[in-house]
């Protein structure tokens, strides 16, 4: 077959990530919001589509211009006006949970409404069956002319809005400065709007254009549509040429190179998806490398001075993530916080007591998920690190755990706790990697590193088993549900204590100065690189502990449990109950896997996938309350305490004598004399 067959193909998948890549920097460059939620809006968008054309019979033209004209740039509308409006100056992990939210609740939303598809195949826009062309002794298919021509239509129609019409430069006014162009008469609000419009409309069309090669699958389809963060990471976030560029290139690689490797052939399988993240990987090292690399794409302190339209972003700047600081240090010392924790721990521990072997089960998984929850207590909600790959340093952990217990005989414990130091190795070198990277390179590069290990390791044969893992046995004394899960509380106790008690020491007073301003910091002599290390090292190894954990529930290490898209979503659930507490990671574990259970159990089978659709809708909520649901919860019940103590403690005053009634009257001065 002649390379340039290679070529085209490759140009046709590039156009695909070009449109993709275009969509995430506009987006980015206007709003700042880097849309972790494409692909979920790609999957609805492609999924109106099947609707009207395949199961309704609607011409292609119709569909497309009811799916990409009325479709999309409603539901880009209707999420800018639900959220995006409220995360232009929110800090980034916040940007990052609720767009993530989008992600885990859009897909069940629209499986509910237009059902779920048993075939994942769908038509593009292309009439069947497609005709086939042969330019040079080649082969291209009208799927692929398509592509070029959406490429093509996008790129045109974008370089001549941008560069002359009025709406192209209220864009641009947008991206140097959002409140320079609001104080210059542009209505930011409606901008915005229309940039939200117009790339959700683009997300729907790279969704359509890849439905035909990739499926119809919202996880298949975010994996694609991840790919195309490699080009937007090459063009550092806001360059447009330079992103289309990549991702033509990284196409081109991607299908050039299978012509030198074997498509039957188990390292082909591994090494072509993982190309476009060995793309992102290069250049998030060579930015790493050298210098520091901001997240910031425009504006800067008067974007965070100014209040813009009116729509309350100018409320989120540094002083309200003080004043979360501070509200949830108090809440730590609060009378009804105390009560309610040790009285969830009293429910929790009475879980396997009461609880039958079904229930039981889903409590020992939900336990054992708890513990790499507390991961993400210490890295983010401690340490302020966005890390994207704790559920790949678990699934590392499990892995390693069960090759000592039953490859070399080791006590299921023992290969648990020793097993997990190796991963300690790998979360230090990524922690080296990302200390001068901005809180979304950050979140970037751990997403990465979870792509590759979860392609390059966890589907390899001598692991993945067809599905069924490694086998990885539980201690004899704790072998029944019951006794496994005081195990695994116990296990959560210790090291939530542990981070307690780390958070009241040197180290963890460093930390804390160091996640609030690494510049003030250095000012007063702490070491940034060993304080971030430290924690980078500490929750790496209690994620890959919870990992074992995991393992011994299940009794296997079964790999695929550890998708990294999986790993969004726990984020997701824990920052909804609470990012910084231990208490919420044990509620989050929980609630996880046993509110589905009570879904599957007393509702109808075509509502399971509403736990789901709660956990994103959740997620999106932190944009108003970023403290959580528990911290939430807390301040209510201090709130209730201290207005029942003021009334207890401050008695009605006894009425005065009519004398000085009469005396106080004469001597208050009259409406002129008043001051």
């Amino acid at each position: 077959m002649p390379v340039l067959q290679y070529v085209l193909a490759g140009l046709a998948l590039g156009a695909i990530y070009a449109i993709a890549s275009a969509s995430l920097v506009v987006t980015y460059a206007s709003s700042g919001v880097f849309n972790f939620a494409f692909g979920a809006m790609a999957f609805s968008v492609a999924r109106f589509y099947y609707f009207l054309h395949t199961e309704n019979g609607w011409p292609i033209a119709a569909a497309a211009a009811a799916s990409l004209g009325v479709f999309a740039p409603a539901l880009g509308a209707l999420l800018y006006w639900l959220l995006f409006r409220h995360l232009l100056l929110r800090p980034p992990l916040i940007k990052i949970v609720a767009t993530i939210g989008v992600s885990v609740a859009l897909p069940p939303a629209v499986d509910l409404v237009f059902g779920k598809l048993p075939n994942t195949t769908a038509p593009g826009l292309a009439p069947v069956p497609l005709k086939v062309f042969h330019p040079f002794g080649a082969t291209v298919t009208m799927d692929q002319v398509v592509n070029y021509l959406g490429l093509a239509i996008v790129l045109g129609a974008g370089v001549a809005v941008l560069r002359f019409t009025d709406a192209g430069l209220r864009v641009r006014a947008m991206v140097d400065s959002a409140a320079l162009s609001g104080l210059s008469g542009v209505n930011a609000s409606r901008v915005s709007l229309g940039v939200w419009a117009t790339t959700t409309t683009l997300a729907g069309l790279a969704g359509i254009l890849v439905a035909p090669t990739a499926g119809l699958s919202a996880d298949g389809m975010t994996y694609l549509m991840a790919a195309a963060f490699a080009a937007v990471v090459a063009a550092r976030l806001t360059n447009l040429p330079a992103a289309v560029l990549t991702a033509l290139a990284m196409g081109v690689f991607t299908t050039v190179v299978q012509r030198y490797l074997d498509p039957e052939s188990a390292l082909s399988a591994q090494i072509v998806p993982s190309i476009p993240f060995g793309f992102m990987l290069v250049f998030l090292l060579y930015y790493a490398l050298r210098g520091r690399v901001g997240d910031g794409p425009s504006g800067g302190a008067l974007d965070r001075a100014i209040r813009v339209e009116g729509d309350g972003a100018g409320r989120t700047g540094p002083r309200a993530g003080r004043r979360a600081g501070s509200r949830a240090g108090g809440l730590a010392g609060s009378r009804p916080s105390a009560m309610l924790k040790a009285a969830g721990l009293v429910a929790v521990a009475a879980l396997p007591l009461v609880l039958d072997e079904y229930w039981a089960g889903l409590a020992v998984s939900g336990l054992a998920l708890s513990l790499v929850l507390l991961s993400y207590t210490l890295a983010t909600g401690e340490g302020g690190m966005i890390w994207l790959c704790q559920i790949t340093f678990a699934g590392l952990g499990a892995l390693g755990a069960a090759e000592l217990a039953t490859t070399h005989g080791w006590h299921p414990l023992a290969a648990v706790v020793l097993g997990a130091l190796p991963v300690v190795v790998l979360g230090v070198v990524i922690g080296l990697l990302t200390l001068r990277l901005g809180d979304l390179y950050v979140a970037l590069v751990t997403l990465t590193f979870g792509l590759l290990v979860q392609t390059l390791v966890f589907t390899r044969d001598r692991f993945h088993n067809y599905g069924q893992g490694v086998a990885m046995p539980r201690p004899g004394f704790a072998e029944d549900d019951r006794a496994f899960a005081y195990l695994t509380l116990a296990a959560f106790a210790v090291i939530a204590l542990a981070i307690v008690n780390f958070r009241r020491s040197t180290a963890g007073l460093a930390m804390a100065a160091v996640r609030w301003s690494e510049d003030g910091a250095r000012t007063v002599g702490l070491s940034i690189v060993r304080t971030k290390l430290l924690v980078s090292a500490i929750a790496t190894y209690i994620a890959a502990v919870g990992g074992g954990f995991l393992a011994m529930g299940a009794q296997a290490a079964m790999l695929d449990s550890y998708n990294v898209f999986g790993g969004l979503v726990w984020l997701a659930v824990l920052v909804t109950i609470g990012s910084r507490s231990p208490v919420a990671a044990l509620v989050a574990g929980l609630g996880f896997h046993l509110l589905p259970g009570v879904f599957q159990t007393y509702l109808p089978t075509g509502l399971a996938d509403v736990p789901v659709l709660l956990f994103g809708l959740g997620a999106i909520m932190v944009a108003k309350d970023p403290d959580g649901v528990l911290a939430m919860h807390a301040r209510q019940l201090r709130g209730v305490a201290d207005r029942w103590a003021r009334g207890r403690a401050a008695p009605p005053l006894p009425p005065a004598p009519l004398a000085a009634t009469a005396s106080a009257s004469a001597s208050e001065p009259t409406g002129g004399e008043r001051t």
